[in-house]
């Protein structure tokens, strides 16, 4: 695929540059067993985006994966309401987020990675049932999920299929890293051992596990560095996430940080209002004007484009 990089909203392709100031990690609507409160109403979604658009913010990229509601017909109306570019993801997240049966049913065959290709390529299945028709908008990226400080069975059958549909269609992939941890490990796995390239790799939660050296491990590589707070689900490391940047800009990795806000439940955090209200203005006087809008706007356009097959 040699094809001009596009970003996969739900609306359309659009170029990279018209995204303009990015949130490049958050949730709109998520569910799921293991946590405590779903995010399913539709009008604070519309509220948090219309929000950050009179912030000056311009595309939020939603990183809940397959069957956990992450209501991608719901994302269509919402963009279109409010201005701001939406990014959907597919993908699987760790296992004790689905119920036995529906991972027996996805582990026939080929099945995870034909799903995920096909929810790029031709829509996403609104509902849970893998076999269900793809009425929802294509997702543009593809989430995925190591465990604490390990990659179990589960985890390596997600990243191939995920690596299979990557090296399909382009798409870039998030990862959640469980408390910021195994990193090296699933860089190991997708780049080293699934050969799909580091600069399509978004290490999520590394403001949750501060190593430096991990960091500047990380960034050698050339992935692209995800800081995806505040919230209250990760508060206690919140207090490094602006240190952690300036150390890895000081390094020479600005064009590989992105900043996401990450929430998770109904008032687990600030938001993504808080992105522009806050954290930007602080970046600004830390690192300056041009290093915060690689980190708001230039470095998410990259990473969130792909040369999508025609």
């Amino acid at each position: 695929m040699t094809g001009p990089r596009t970003v996969r909203t739900v609306l359309g392709d659009i170029g990279p540059a018209a995204l303009g100031l990015v949130d490049a990690h958050d949730h709109l609507f998520l569910r799921s067993p293991a946590l405590p409160l779903p995010l399913d109403d539709e009008e604070a979604a519309l509220g948090t985006l219309r929000t950050f658009r009179d912030l000056g913010g311009g595309a939020l990229a939603q990183w809940t994966p397959f069957a956990m509601g992450r209501h991608s017909d719901r994302l269509v109306a919402a963009s279109r309401a409010t201005g701001v570019h939406v990014i959907a993801a597919t993908g699987l997240h760790q296992e004790v987020h689905y119920a036995p049966e529906l991972l027996r049913e996805l582990r026939r065959g080929d099945t995870l990675a034909e799903l995920f290709t096909a929810e790029l390529t031709e829509g996403t299945v609104v509902g849970d049932d893998p076999g269900g028709a793809r009425s929802g908008p294509r997702a543009g990226m593809i989430k995925v999920a190591g465990m604490f400080h390990a990659l179990d069975d589960h985890t390596r059958w997600v990243m191939a299929a995920a690596a299979q549909a990557h090296h399909a269609t382009g798409a870039p992939i998030g990862i959640h890293h469980e408390m910021g941890t195994a990193a090296v490990d699933v860089l190991g796995l997708l780049h080293g051992e699934l050969g799909v390239p580091a600069s399509s790799l978004l290490l999520g939660h590394l403001n949750r596990f501060p190593d430096p050296g991990v960091h500047r491990e990380l960034a050698a590589a050339g992935a692209y560095l995800a800081f995806d707070g505040p919230s209250r689900a990760h508060s206690a490391t919140d207090p490094w996430l602006v240190e952690s940047l300036v150390a890895l800009a000081a390094a020479g990795h600005t064009a590989q940080l992105l900043l996401g806000a990450d929430t998770t439940a109904p008032g687990a955090g600030p938001g993504a209002a808080y992105l522009l209200r806050t954290l930007r203005p602080r970046l600004i006087r830390e690192l300056g004007l041009a290093a915060a809008e690689a980190i708001f706007a230039a470095n998410p356009a990259r990473a969130l484009s792909a040369p999508w097959p025609r």
